[in-house]
């Protein structure tokens, strides 16, 4: 083995340091489960989650097996459990594989688990048909009150004052 190759991880060690698709496997499943089970103290067993993904899908994988996904101590996981695993949490298999395609599904994740508010879903319906100035002032006064709050910005790369990209008058002054 060359210098600049990296060592073979120690027998039984979990993670995988010069395999980063393995440990994206891990994170992704954790951050669907999360996802879909939001309340940890509801999120149910590994059994019993593999006896909720059989009903849904028909599919077979072991309450012990998704375990081992979930901490990383499996490695070898075939594309039929990974499309059981993707039908069962409504992704597509390539989500876990894939880096575009898991960003843009994790963006449309936390959207779905933001509008299961009630409160943010009554607030997203009160701005339908405002003009793209107030809607500039409303994100305005929402990025005040993450940040008065100390909460992390839902979408860091997005401008509150640049609009909508698809639109050539929002963010424009008159």
């Amino acid at each position: 083995m060359g210098p600049s190759e990296p060592e073979p991880p120690a027998a039984g060690e979990p993670s995988a340091p010069g395999r980063p698709l393995l440990r994206k496997l891990q994170q992704r499943l954790n951050e669907l489960l999360a996802t879909h089970y939001p309340d940890e103290r509801k999120r149910p067993g590994y059994a019993r989650l593999a006896k909720e993904i059989r009903d849904v899908t028909g599919g077979t994988i072991s309450g012990t097996y998704l375990w081992e996904l979930a901490t990383g101590k499996k490695r070898n996981v075939t594309l039929e459990q990974l499309d059981i695993l993707a039908s069962f949490f409504g992704v597509p298999p390539e989500y876990f594989l894939n880096d575009d395609v898991a960003e843009r599904v994790n963006t449309q994740l936390a959207l779905a688990s933001a509008l299961r508010d009630a409160r943010v879903r009554n607030l997203a319906m009160r701005a339908e048909g405002l003009s793209p100035a107030s809607l500039d002032a409303l994100l305005t006064m929402v990025d005040e009150a993450r940040r008065i709050q100390r909460l992390s910005s839902p979408d860091p790369g997005r401008d509150p004052g640049a609009g909508d990209a698809d639109d050539p008058e929002a963010g424009t002054t008159s």
